[in-house]
């Protein structure tokens, strides 16, 4: 699996072009234990079984009204296509910072800028996802947020969206597939959740 040094690789696109006109491979960030870099890997190596645990985002936006902002991946994503998942989840470039990526990846998914993105902490799991074979080893970096535009979604990486409630957050998860990492990442990320919401959204 491709390994460079962590200062190696510069941030860039996702779909940068070579000068032959190849497209050149996303890399991500390799961390340890206690999420300092040591390496980068090529993306789809880092998933592939039994996974390099990598650095990661999880981003959660509400409306006014304290309503969680949900997509469902797009059908056409290689991994975890077409179930359910949090407002918006991904890797930061090398050199890029978990904040940076956060916004980044908000704007190009779902057209927002978020009016208000806190750090909401950091967790580390390991998901398997039994439908793709991948394995999600992730040093993640979660943000809580605002949201008071509507949202305008690629239909490259999102097939849907839906603002919830608790109750319905609930009743959907018991529906509806969801991603491997959605409760992990919720869960982590509740006690920024409930101050940012307040009392009554019941977060």
């Amino acid at each position: 699996m491709p390994i460079t040094p962590a200062n190696g690789q510069t941030a860039g696109n996702s779909a940068v072009n070579a000068p032959d006109g190849a497209a050149e491979p996303i890399m991500l960030e390799l961390v340890d234990e206690d999420g300092t870099t040591i390496g980068t890997a090529e993306k789809l190596a880092a998933h592939q079984p039994p996974g390099q645990l990598h650095r990661a985002f999880s981003v959660f936006l509400f409306d006014e009204m304290g309503r969680l902002l949900l997509q469902r991946r797009a059908l056409e994503k290689y991994h975890s296509p077409g179930v359910w998942s949090n407002t918006c989840c991904g890797h930061p470039y090398p050199g890029e910072t978990p904040f940076a990526a956060a916004a980044r990846r908000t704007a190009e998914e779902l057209g927002l800028a978020p009016s208000l993105l806190a750090e909401a902490g950091t967790v580390r799991y390991n998901h398997p996802d039994p439908a793709s074979g991948l394995v999600e080893q992730e040093f993640n970096h979660l943000f809580v947020g605002l949201v008071r535009n509507d949202p305008a979604p690629n239909p490259e990486e999102v097939g849907e969206i839906a603002f919830v409630t608790p109750d319905e957050l609930a009743k959907r998860h018991a529906d509806l597939p969801f991603s491997a990492w959605f409760m992990t990442v919720l869960d982590a990320a509740r006690p920024a959740v409930r101050e940012l919401t307040g009392p009554s959204a019941g977060w």
